[in-house]
């Protein structure tokens, strides 16, 4: 395995750049949603702004939401002018759609939060005005389908991008992203432009990437000793060593600032709060009390005391991609080197991972040295990356049959907690990664059933609002899917995807 490329130097966050004047725009409220002033663009230097609002707010009548809108310009919407018609079928609505959530390579103005990337890339829709790491495998799924392989390879050469830039791929390309990534999907696209193109300069061409993003998942575990953790990294007291979500900041989050500092009011530990609430950003399940102790309480996250069962199955992925990609390079010793290491962290994944009671997959408490009791789809997973066992798979299945399956497909737990990766919400990803995950094990006809009330959810909605969401309330279709820390969004790239390739296969037999 060679040295990965040092990422070159960090920019600076806009809470950073901006301190006081970030700080009161958000306390205050000036928007709604403090997403929209993190993705601002300065009309000058953020010096000069600094500078402005140091005299101009000592001034009788001064006016700050007056004051940004001089000095920043707001982002833009992402559908501007964009209408859509009921009339049309989902499939051309989603067609439609795409040049809308379209973006072509542009310069980052200095004191933007966007991060320049030099291919065209789609984005998610609604507040999501940016890349998303994970959401774009999903989205690229549609893309799959209807064969623009063209715009996978973009999308894969900006995340390769990402990587060899900065030393992995960000949550998403802003500045305030750049202290985490999200679960690692990267080595999925490889094998996906890997199996469309059949060729092997593929896993050539993005090897480094493969390379410098599993260092960074796995940076310090070499000398990291048992029954300790660092970073993205634990190792367990018999020297086993699993991963993490982590962030590398202890802060507010810049796009979320008012919400952190609020809950923060009552928190003991301000900074690990913070931290943890960003670690379950890099999750993609914000929020979720999979990653509470006390489900009824918010405060009390602790994402980074636990090992997750979903992010061990997409390493492992990495591991076998690894491989892959040095056998296509005919390195046969690194090839053997990760096969190895693949086939331990499944292993590992069978021990840690299955709860024997319940019969399921759960996140590891490494804390308490115990899985944690919540049952989630995370536990689709080992089905999908083919970790289980087929026993394991059948009582699987049951579950997901007998306590997960409604009236629109998956709820994503079992817990009615008002955050939004809770009951009664079930969200694209999770449909596909246990739909595949069924049919790996031969349970075609429960993942029939929960591919026809998907599709039927989705296009029941559009009916109804000429929209796709980001998530659906699977348990009433024509209920409004609830909990998090914004509005039900419309676009939506990964809705898109997934509608995409599940529509053009329904006359496939499995």
């Amino acid at each position: 395995m060679t040295q990965p490329p040092r990422p070159a130097a960090q920019p600076a966050s806009p809470d950073t750049v901006f301190g006081q004047l970030f700080h009161d725009v958000q306390l205050s409220r000036v928007f709604a949603d403090n997403k929209t002033f993190a993705d601002c663009t300065p009309r000058s230097t953020p010096e000069s702004i600094l500078n402005a609002y140091l005299i101009e707010k000592e001034k009788v009548g001064f006016d700050l939401k007056t004051f940004v809108e001089q000095h920043f310009e707001l982002p833009v919407v992402f559908a501007s002018g964009f209408v859509s018609s009921t009339s049309d079928s989902v499939e051309a609505h989603i067609h439609k759609l795409w040049p809308v959530l379209t973006r072509q390579p542009e310069a980052a103005p200095p004191g933007s939060s966007l991060l320049a990337l030099p291919f065209p890339y789609i984005v998610p829709g609604g507040r999501f005005g940016e890349i998303y790491y994970w959401d774009s495998y999903f989205t690229m799924l549609g893309f799959e389908a209807t064969g623009h392989h063209a715009v996978i390879a973009q999308m894969t050469d900006n995340f390769a991008h990402l990587i060899q830039t900065y030393g992995h791929v960000p949550n998403g390309n802003r500045t305030y992203f750049l202290s985490r990534s999200q679960p690692p999907f990267f080595a999925l696209l490889v094998e996906m432009l890997a199996k469309n193109t059949g060729d092997g300069h593929v896993y050539k061409k993005y090897l480094s990437a493969l390379e410098t993003e599993y260092a960074f998942w796995m940076s310090g575990a070499n000398t990291l000793p048992a029954n300790d953790s660092r970073q993205r990294v634990v190792c367990l007291p018999d020297g086993t060593v699993l991963n993490r979500y982590w962030d590398d900041t202890a802060t507010p989050r810049p796009e979320s600032y008012f919400e952190d500092v609020e809950l923060s009011q009552s928190a003991s530990d301000p900074q690990n709060l913070f931290l943890n609430l960003r670690a379950a950003c890099e999750s993609g399940w914000d929020f979720s009390t999979r990653w509470f102790k006390e489900p009824t309480d918010f405060g009390s996250i602790r994402t980074v005391e636990l090992l997750p069962v979903d992010l061990n199955c997409l390493l492992y992925q990495l591991e076998n991609t690894l491989a892959n990609a040095y056998r296509a390079t005919s390195k046969g010793t690194d090839c053997t080197v990760f096969l190895g290491k693949a086939e331990r962290r499944k292993q590992h994944i069978n021990q840690y991972f299955w709860h024997q009671d319940t019969q399921t997959y759960q996140d590891y408490d490494f804390k308490a040295a115990q899985t944690t009791g919540v049952q989630s789809l995370a536990m689709v997973y080992p089905l999908f990356f083919e970790i289980a066992s087929s026993h394991q798979a059948a009582h699987v299945a049951g579950i997901l049959e007998r306590d997960f399956l409604k009236e629109g497909g998956l709820v994503t737990t079992l817990t009615r907690s008002g955050q939004q990766w809770d009951a009664p919400n079930g969200w694209a990803c999770l449909q596909w990664m246990a739909i595949v995950g069924l049919r790996n094990y031969g349970f075609n006809a429960l993942a029939e059933t929960i591919k026809k009330r998907w599709l039927k959810a989705n296009e029941t909605v559009f009916k109804k609002t000429g929209k796709m969401l980001e998530k659906y309330n699977v348990e009433d279709i024509d209920a409004e899917p609830t909990g998090g820390e914004y509005g039900v969004q419309d676009g939506f790239g990964w809705t898109n995807g997934l509608y995409l390739k599940l529509i053009m296969e329904q006359n496939r037999v499995f």
